[in-house]
């Protein structure tokens, strides 16, 4: 797998590109500003790009908008921002077309996780942190398009933000995979999925229908 990766931080920048190199894959270029990134991947070939969201050159949301921008050019790539912060206003937008995850920078230290996230993300999947899930689920309010689901429903749908299998929910919450099959089988029709297209296609289609109902209550910041 070739990897690009954006960040400005020269100490996390380096010690990510050795951790990648040490695990067998192919850091093919580095960038330390938006700029230089977009340039650096429209020059090399790669599997998938880790972009820090608050990049010179305004250090604010540069990173995550210059993300947009090489999804628009290069949709097939996987992208996966790294953050100190949440940040929903773009994210939502990249979760829509797959190939992209969203992890707080902690979770690198986790290196199977996030391995397997990159992976993952690579593979055409998604990969959002628990904590930014978790932080999308505070704050229901009684209109909320999801208010319908049932506590294990919102649950089971979550875990789907995360990019997790039908049987990895159900490891996570002790379940039978049959059990998760009927709660996303649930959970379709009562989001106007029900006769959507294949099923991995409905799946994206109700993660994206989370994270949009989420992010118009959520403050956002990079």
């Amino acid at each position: 797998m070739r990897v690009v990766i954006g960040e400005d931080s020269t100490l996390f920048r380096e010690g990510l590109a050795s951790l990648l190199t040490d695990r067998g894959l192919d850091v093919a270029a580095k960038a330390g500003d938006a700029p230089s990134l977009e340039s650096a991947v429209e020059t090399t070939p790669c599997d998938v790009v880790i972009i820090d969201v608050r990049m010179p050159p305004d250090h604010t949301d540069d990173g995550a908008r210059a993300a947009k921008r090489i999804r628009s050019r290069h949709p097939r790539l996987g992208i996966l921002l790294l953050s100190q912060h949440i940040e929903t206003l773009h994210s939502v937008d990249l979760v829509a077309g797959g190939r992209f995850g969203y992890l707080l920078k902690d979770r690198v230290l986790d290196v199977d996780d996030f391995l397997d996230a990159l992976h993952r993300v690579a593979r055409g999947g998604t990969a959002l942190d628990p904590e930014v899930v978790s932080r999308l689920i505070s704050g229901r309010h009684p209109a909320d398009p999801l208010a319908r689901l049932t506590p294990r429903e919102l649950e089971v749908l979550s875990l789907m933000a995360e990019g997790l299998t039908n049987g990895a929910i159900a490891r996570r919450l002790w379940l039978t995979a049959r059990t998760v099959e009927t709660h996303v089988a649930s959970i379709l029709p009562k989001l106007g999925l029900a006769g959507a297209g294949e099923d991995e296609h409905r799946r994206v289609l109700a993660v994206l229908a989370y994270l949009r109902a989420r992010a118009l209550d959520t403050p956002t910041g990079p």
